[in-house]
């Protein structure tokens, strides 16, 4: 495992980490220690969680595992996050994860969900980012970071304003041009930079005959490509993987061991393949982000990639927990003007207004 420097905090983080999202089996105590065990054996060093995760169970079976981290006299971080908005629900959340973790301080926690410029005031008017300062300073975490879905431009100028020494962030392959920007304002301002969602939230390795383009001459598999796109990307410091097995907690551990960066060419060729395959998809450029009715088009079009995919329960799933438009996105349709601005700054040349209605229909279904 090779390790990275987390912004300029100067810990050592492992360049892959264990996303605690994900459990294939929560209530099975045993087999949760056992995975987060062996993926510390393999040199993962980073293990983030939530409130919230696997039915409130995630912060609990890795805090068992910490036991045994501990006991080994083992060095590792725990990551957890809060998304409440008033200062003392922020501390409240913090002892109790504290607790479920079996630790004296979190290493990194995160302002969580922090998913437009509101969200962001928000907190700020809230207490929230204030609490978090005065938890560093009392030494219940080590550090603070944030959380969120915004775009490259809004994460470097929150950045910019806020306390926080790094960001978590979804990065893949195939949004690339999305956070991109907000990854090089990170790297710029000394910010660690965690990535989540490296695979695509499981699009990539699930949809090899779509997204198979993505892999390299002389890797292993699709999912060591992907893990190796984004660690190659100038600014990342560790990639989030939910692991189903201690062995693909290995195979996903062993993309950092003889870790070789993509050139600045290879990236740019993975970029080109992406425009050029992804037919039917959305990339995430957000050159239809000039909707005179403020519609967010792109966070529809990359919500709509999962109807492509998978389903139509999938893209809803996206829409309430990934952008948060639950509430919106049945009334998408009546909101568009149909100008058809958007369609002609699609670089895929996607019938966004016909995706778009298609989108409120899903919610009309039984």
């Amino acid at each position: 495992m090779q390790y990275r420097e987390y912004g300029s905090t100067g810990e050592q983080v492992s360049m892959i980490g264990l996303g605690g999202m994900r459990f294939p089996d929560i209530d099975n105590e045993d087999a949760c220690i056992e995975l987060v065990l062996a993926a510390f054996d393999a040199g993962v060093n980073y293990f983030d969680t939530a409130p919230g995760y696997c039915r409130d169970l995630s912060e609990v079976r890795i805090g068992q595992a910490v036991r045994e981290i501990k006991r080994r006299g083992g060095k590792f971080h725990v990551s957890s996050k809060s998304w409440k908005a008033a200062g003392d629900d922020l501390r409240r959340d913090l002892e109790q994860s504290l607790q479920r973790l079996n630790v004296e301080q979190i290493d990194f926690y995160h302002c969580w969900c922090v998913n437009s410029w509101e969200e962001w005031e928000r907190r700020k008017a809230g207490g929230a980012v204030d609490e978090l300062v005065r938890i560093r300073e009392e030494g219940l975490a080590r550090h603070i970071s944030v959380s969120s879905h915004m775009s490259g431009e809004e994460i470097g100028r929150m950045l910019a304003e806020s306390p926080f020494e790094g960001v978590l962030l979804g990065y893949s392959a195939i949004n690339a041009p999305f956070r991109r920007t907000g990854i090089a304002a990170a790297r710029e301002q000394g910010r660690g930079v965690a990535i989540m969602n490296p695979l695509g939230g499981g699009l990539i390795p699930d949809h090899p005959d779509r997204l198979g383009f993505i892999r390299r001459p002389g890797d292993p598999s699709l999912v060591h490509s992907a893990l190796r796109y984004v660690l190659s990307t100038p600014g990342v410091t560790l990639a989030l993987v939910g692991m189903d097995s201690p062995e693909h907690a290995r195979e996903a551990a062993a993309v950092a061991d003889d870790f070789a960066a993509l050139t600045a060419a290879e990236m740019e060729e993975v970029g080109r393949d992406v425009e050029k395959e992804f037919d039917s998809l959305c990339t995430l450029c957000r050159y239809c982000d000039e909707c005179p009715n403020d519609i967010p088009v792109h966070k529809y079009m990359s919500a709509f990639n999962y109807s492509v995919l998978e389903n139509e329960a999938a893209m809803k799933n996206f829409l309430k927990n990934h952008w948060g438009l639950a509430k919106e996105a049945p009334g998408v349709a009546e909101a568009c003007a149909e100008c058809g601005k958007c369609e002609q700054l699609c670089t895929q040349h996607l019938p966004i207004i016909e995706r778009l209605r298609e989108i409120a229909g899903a919610y009309g279904k039984n």
